[in-house]
């Protein structure tokens, strides 16, 4: 019977399989492909350079030995590195590259095709030219569970959050997405999470990224012509913290590649956790086969701090800073910043540094001069939601009528003024702000804006409606 280098793969498969976890297994070597046995040389197809580098980093001394029991002390191993060409060319991307093992895998010359003269390693957090396949968590060890107090607001996502970094990938509540207004801690949550996890297993790998950072990286990839490098790299994650995964909104091209990665993670019992400013049935121009993995774990709410919490909070950062401060004090502080832990944070931090810079005590008097200067400077986020449901209330009818396709002048002119607003008042897109309001396109919006534009100079009572909803949504 001859030899195929198929029987000696599938051998050598049979010995690795022993030696190395499950998961593991499923994740190096079922991808790997036997193409050749020629001159006691076993060539393998592997999907990507960083694929190569990870087998080359962690297991060369397991294939050493596998292939050693099939070919003997003169075997080779030759990686075939077959890429996916992101720019449509007929010819995929091959590169032959040797094993670096120099007993049982000799050193062979290197081929490269023209077309990539120098692929580079595809972490894509490190300093180019460095080649180091480490993966660095990008957590944040200051926001853990010890500063991120309980209370009525966070108790369900923060016990869940608890839940999975005790037995990441193990419970029900994968993903994790953590959703809430600005400044409720959302961030703060999924770090310590993070944080958590890499105390109790530190030989997880545990990844932390915005969407924003994300989709760049993306974006690169694709430029470079090495998108499959970058999805091998995030498959390679055990917890993938993404943040504020609403801002993959309207972005089909990375919407698909996470598509992807998640399904791969979530498969291979990989934890995913997510934070949002909205929940996922509020979540516009997000594809809808993404929303519904949204929704196969547990979605958190984070709400805004009742007043004994808030109380809390303030006197957890003063104990932390080591600074100490009047009960009433305190108190005051936490009536009247009622509407998230940045703000209620921020003003504690104005009042102390007033009270060091002018050499002031902490009274109630100047912590009023605070507080009153505080939240008149802070603007509060206005939501499409909102700005829809103040114009509906200003005209007398409900969202669903302002959002419909009749064509009545005065529902028209109410849904153009909404449009106006909100591209006047969210940075929202002219496609989201359509899609949100009556699913219309972002030429509708545009139309709307310049509409309102022109009626509000010569429409007497059409610019009072501008005049009298600017004043209610800048309250």
């Amino acid at each position: 019977m001859s030899v195929t280098a198929q029987t000696v793969w599938n051998n050598c498969l049979l010995f690795i399989k022993d030696n190395i976890q499950p998961q593991a297994y499923k994740t190096w070597f079922e991808p790997i492909v036997a193409v050749k046995l020629t001159d006691n040389a076993l060539s393998i197809q592997v999907p990507s350079k960083f694929f190569y580098e990870w087998l080359e980093e962690h297991y060369v001394k397991l294939l050493k030995v596998s292939l050693t029991k099939e070919l003997g002390e003169t075997a080779k191993l030759v990686y075939i590195i077959k890429m996916e060409n992101t720019y449509g060319n007929k010819q995929p991307f091959t590169e032959k590259i040797p094993s670096s093992n120099r007993s049982a895998v000799k050193s062979q010359n290197v081929d490269v095709p023209l077309n990539n003269k120098n692929p580079e390693l595809r972490n894509p957090f490190i300093i180019p030219g460095i080649r180091n396949v480490k993966i660095e968590s990008q957590l944040n060890p200051n926001y853990n569970f010890d500063n991120f107090l309980e209370g009525d607001s966070n108790r369900l996502a923060r016990s869940a959050g608890l839940a999975v970094s005790a037995k990441p990938g193990g419970t029900s509540f994968n993903p994790l997405l953590i959703f809430g207004g600005v400044g409720l801690g959302k961030t703060h949550l999924a770090h310590a999470i993070g944080v958590d996890i890499k105390d109790k297993y530190p030989e997880k790998t545990v990844l932390y990224i915005s969407a924003e950072k994300f989709t760049q990286q993306y974006i690169d990839s694709v430029k470079k012509n090495n998108r499959n490098d970058f999805i091998h790299f995030y498959q390679l994650i055990d917890v993938l913290v993404i943040d504020d995964v609403q801002f993959l909104s309207g972005k089909s091209g990375t919407q698909d590649v996470f598509f992807h990665i998640f399904n791969h993670l979530h498969q291979n019992g990989k934890q995913v956790i997510l934070t949002s400013d909205k929940a996922p049935v509020d979540m516009q121009d997000i594809e809808q086969r993404l929303l519904s993995r949204f929704k196969w774990g547990l979605s958190a709410e984070l709400q805004t701090p009742d007043f004994e919490t808030r109380v809390s909070i303030l006197k957890n950062k003063l104990y932390r800073d080591g600074v100490e401060m009047p009960e009433d004090i305190i108190e005051y502080v936490a009536k009247n910043i009622k509407s998230n832990i940045r703000e209620l944070e921020g003003a504690i931090i104005s009042l102390i540094a007033q009270s060091s810079f002018n050499k002031k005590e902490i009274n109630i008097e100047l912590a009023r001069q605070v507080v009153e200067k505080f939240v008149k400077n802070t603007k509060r986020e206005v939501s499409i939601d909102y700005i829809q449901k103040i114009v509906s209330d200003y005209f007398q009818m409900d969202v669903d009528t302002l959002q419909s396709k009749t064509r009545k002048r005065h529902i028209v002119q109410a849904r153009q003024l909404a449009m106006f607003f909100a591209k006047k008042f969210t940075k929202a897109s002219l496609a989201s702000i359509g899609s949100q309001i009556g699913k219309r396109d972002h030429a509708t919006v545009l139309h709307a804006c310049k509409t309102v534009d022109n009626l509000s100079t010569t429409d007497k009572q059409f610019r009072k409606y501008v005049e009298d909803l600017t004043k209610k949504l800048s309250v």
